[in-house]
């Protein structure tokens, strides 16, 4: 196959502040086998030379917004000046193998209901171990990474809820259908929005285990991940749950609310939870324009899409323990089984 006839991907990476994997990454990137790529580098506020250094290299177009527009905006900056067929989302400390990104792009081509194609991310320190085999998504909102830590043993792709942000693909015509990501949401929640609109419109998002992406993984737990965190998991849930849902999980949903509270309080981030309640308050107009927006481009039913979230809750986020979580999956099991015969 020439050059002219491969699938064409434009990968968007972000440049924030010093990444030791940055020009690994976009090397990686670059001499992808099987597909024509280029990236599309958004300089996110790098502190180091990076980005002048790897703008010179052909094949890289740099965006330079002028300050750090999240990962949300940032991808949202790099996506409009993207010319390619596909789009991969790629981070910045993650290094794709050479087969991978063509490895996602003939998911995409081979199965039309699929929308989102997304790598089995493994762990750079163990990559025998898998980081992501696609993201969990809870029926209350929050999202982690499924299969952290575990061994690959899957042989073939697997639906998941959510494609994990640092390495996934899909057609620049379903990202331009969607909008992209939400500006607002800045960091945190912006793949599980596009994921769930994506299973909205009756389409699936699928977790590619022979598609490897190495990632440099670090799991923090400062505040202002904890308040971005549970703010857009609260964006995430009034903007893309129906009235419906919502009533019916309102139980659920304020005991979660008053758990979180108490954690808050416990880990001392209790100003940042009520930093996000103000901020959702002051942006309540915003969020009525974007429920409006979201909830009229559905085109399944509630029940059929809701079949993706789980009612486990096994996250990281939330450290509970096991003589609590145990029966509290169970209740909620039960919970969730009478409330999606009813959505």
């Amino acid at each position: 196959m020439t050059a002219a006839a491969l699938p064409r991907v434009s990968a968007i990476v972000l440049a924030w502040k010093s990444e030791p994997w940055l020009r690994r990454c976009v090397h990686a990137l670059l001499t992808s086998e099987k597909v024509d790529v280029d990236v599309v580098l958004v300089d996110n506020g790098c502190t180091d030379d990076d980005v002048r250094f790897l703008g010179e290299l052909d094949g890289v177009t740099v965006v330079s917004p002028g300050r750090n527009l999240g990962y949300s905006g940032g991808n949202n900056a790099g996506a409009e000046v993207a010319t390619g067929e596909y789009l991969a989302l790629i981070n910045g400390d993650a290094v794709v193998e050479p087969g991978t990104v063509a490895r996602l792009v003939e998911e995409l081509t081979t199965r039309p209901e699929v929308g989102i194609a997304c790598a089995a991310v493994r762990l750079a320190e163990t990559p025998e171990l898998l980081n992501s085999s696609g993201n969990m998504i809870h029926v209350l909102g929050i999202s982690w990474v499924g299969g952290l830590g575990e061994p690959e043993t899957r042989t073939a792709p697997t639906e998941v809820a959510g494609a994990m942000g640092a390495g996934l693909v899909l057609r620049k015509e379903h990202w331009d259908r969607l909008g992209g990501f939400f500006d607002s949401y800045f960091a945190y929640h912006e793949d599980a929005d596009l994921s769930i609109r994506t299973w909205r419109l009756g389409l699936k998002v699928v977790n590619v285990p022979d598609a490897v992406v190495l990632h440099r993984y670090e799991f923090s737990r400062n505040t202002n991940k904890f308040y971005l965190v549970e703010r857009n998991r609260l964006i995430f849930v009034s903007t893309l749950w129906s009235t419906r849902a919502l009533l019916l999980l309102a139980p659920a949903l304020l005991g979660l609310e008053l758990a979180m509270v108490a954690l808050a309080i416990k880990e001392g981030w209790v100003r940042d939870k009520v930093r996000g309640w103000q901020w959702l308050w002051a942006h309540r107009a915003d969020l009525r324009a974007r429920r409006k927006l979201v909830r009229g481009e559905q085109s399944v039913s509630d029940r059929q899409w809701m079949r993706v979230l789980t009612h486990q809750l096994n996250t990281p986020l939330i450290q509970v323990p096991p003589v609590v979580l145990r029966p509290l999956n169970a209740v909620m099991g039960l919970y969730w089984r009478v409330v999606r015969a009813l959505v």
